[in-house]
Formats: C-alpha cells, sequence, structure tokens
C-alpha cells in the first residue's frame, strides 16, 4: 500500500498547499467509511451528513463545502473535485483500471493437490492465492482469479468467471456469469480520458443465486453486495458500488445503475431499470419494465416511467 504525503497530493493536483501539517495519505475512501490517514470526496449536498463527520484526514471539495469539514479533516478545495479523486486514485491505484491477465495460474496436479474435496470440469484455471472450500462444484471452462474467496457448498456452472470476489456457502452461480469485473467508470476532462480504479470486491452472501449470463460489477471504493437468499434471473446488469439486500427476487433483464442501495424483500419485474445513487426501501414491488428514476420509500408499489405508485399507474392507463 502506498503512503503519499497530502503536500505531494495537492502537487499532482495543482491545488494550495497551505497547512501547518502534512500527514501521511495512505489510502483512498468513501466519505461514510473513511478513517484517518485517507483522502475522500464530497461531490453533493446529499454526503454533508457523512462530512460533518468524517474521520478521513484530508476531503476534497468545492469551496462552498469547506465550511462543513471538520477541524481534524483537511480541507482541499478544487474546482472539479471528482475529476481530482480520480486522479488520486489513479496515483493510488493506477494498476486497477486494467484487468490484466495473469501468470500465476495453478496446474490441474498443483489444484487436486491444494483442494481436495472440490470438483471440478475441464479447463478450470485457477489463481494461486485463491481459497476455496469443501464440497465445491465447479464446471467447465471457469476462472477464478486472484483475491477470491469461496466458502463451503458453492456450485459454479460452466464459462464463469470470478475475481475479486467473496461467495459465502451455499450459492449457485449459474453458466456464463461474470462477477467482480471492473466495472462503468471513467470521465472525459480536458480531452482526457480518466478511467476509474475499481479496487472494490464482489461480496455474495449465503443462499444466493445468481442466474445464467450476468454481469456483477465489483466496487469501485466500496464493494457491491448481494444479501442472503436474494436470487437473480438470467441476463441481470449490477453495476459497481450497487449493494442489494437480503430475500429479493430480480427477474430477467433487469438493470441496476451504480451506487444503488436496495432494502431487504424486494421484487423487481422484468426488464426493469434503476438509475444510480438511489436509495429502494425494504418490501418494495417494481413492475415489470419500470424505469425509477427516485427513491422508493418501504412498503412502496410501483409500475411505469418514470415509475410511480400502482394506483396512479392504473388510473393513468385507463385514461388513455
Amino acid at each position: 500500500m502506498k503512503k503519499i504525503k497530502l503536500s505531494k497530493i495537492c502537487k499532482f493536483l495543482n491545488l494550495k498547499f497551505q497547512f501547518q501539517k502534512d500527514p501521511l495519505i495512505k489510502n483512498i475512501s468513501n466519505i461514510d467509511a473513511a478513517k484517518k490517514d485517507e483522502i475522500t470526496l464530497c461531490l453533493s449536498k446529499k454526503y454533508l451528513e457523512f462530512l460533518n463527520k468524517t474521520k478521513a484526514s484530508a476531503c476534497i471539495v468545492k469551496k462552498n463545502f469547506s465550511q462543513f469539514v471538520p477541524s481534524s479533516c483537511y480541507a482541499l478545495i478544487s474546482l472539479n473535485p471528482q475529476i481530482d479523486f480520480i486522479k488520486v486514485s489513479n496515483l493510488f491505484y493506477g494498476d486497477f483500471v486494467i484487468d490484466k491477465i495473469s501468470s500465476n495460474s495453478l496446474k490441474i496436479t498443483e489444484i487436486k493437490k491444494k483442494y481436495k474435496n472440490i470438483s471440478f470440469g475441464k479447463n478450470f484455471i485457477c489463481e494461486k492465492n485463491v481459497v476455496i472450500g469443501k464440497n465445491v462444484n465447479i464446471g467447465h471452462n471457469v476462472v477464478i482469479k486472484e483475491n477470491c474467496i469461496i466458502h463451503d457448498n458453492v456450485n459454479i456452472g460452466s464459462n464463469v468467471v470470478i475475481s475479486n470476489s467473496i461467495i459465502y456457502k451455499n450459492v449457485n452461480i449459474c453458466d456464463g456469469s461474470i462477477i467482480g469485473k471492473k466495472g462503468f467508470g471513467f470521465k472525459f476532462f480536458n480531452g482526457e480520458l480518466l478511467r476509474v480504479p475499481h479496487i472494490g470486491k464482489v461480496i455474495i452472501h449465503e443462499g444466493a443465486e445468481i442466474g445464467s449470463n450476468c454481469n456483477i460489477d465489483r466496487g469501485s471504493v466500496s464493494d457491491t453486495v448481494i444479501g442472503k437468499y436474494t436470487f437473480l434471473d438470467n441476463q441481470i446488469q449490477i453495476a459497481h458500488n450497487v449493494k442489494i439486500g437480503d430475500y429479493c427476487m430480480l427477474a430477467s433483464q433487469v438493470g441496476i445503475s451504480g451506487s444503488t442501495i436496495i432494502g431487504n424483500n424486494v421484487s423487481i419485474g422484468g426488464q426493469s431499470g434503476i438509475s444510480g445513487h438511489l436509495r429502494i426501501g425494504n418490501n418494495v414491488k417494481i413492475g415489470g419494465k419500470s424505469g425509477v428514476v427516485k427513491n422508493i420509500d418501504d412498503n412502496q408499489t410501483v409500475m411505469g416511467y418514470p415509475a410511480m405508485e400502482f394506483r396512479d399507474f392504473i388510473r393513468k392507463n385507463l385514461m388513455k
């Protein structure tokens, strides 16, 4: 892990360094989880509640937000905080912008020796620092890359690629799914392409099921999470930093944009899309082919585009 002085970060970003102390910054983090010796970002008003109590050593903000930065945190005043945070992310984790092919794969004889209580098909590629539990069944043409932990009684279908993930016990992953690849994160700035390093993981909790040909992106800074006994149908896209609660059910071709948080016992109909950075409450039902563009409170049933309360949707469409 790199350790970079705050003055060097300011120089790299062309920001003024006007502090008496020059702390070492050891990591980047989201504002709600930032710790001492980490640098974070506050991008909009909805994160001010976290900014007021952040434990980060430094925070990149616009000038009008600097008054909310606590005295224990250094405010780095920026004209474009999001772009500067991406630049700092690349300073720490530039190697994470592309998923490179590793040369650390085990030979088949080494796999059999290391994992005596698993079964696997043809063309299984497993990298060296992977951890696999007991009674794991793995299909043909499967790749499990570095930084993965697979717990007991997991079933992995054929043509699956898993990286940067923790899979808890009794999870079922069907054929063709891609889990833990980098997310869809980039910005164009002054004619330059800035890619967002994705340093988070995918965490799939006990008893969940991932259908065929699903894509679950790992988190950019935080993790992407699938809750206990949550079931994903086929051909579903889960973007970076999404968190889905327990006992949820998502029908085919649902797409969830980055950083949206979904509660427990939520049902989402097929071909529905949910915008990013939203909060969907507990016990929510979303009808098929809906487009969700704002937060939804607990116990609501919605449908349509833009998604509205179900009775309003019926009333509106009966009038046509």
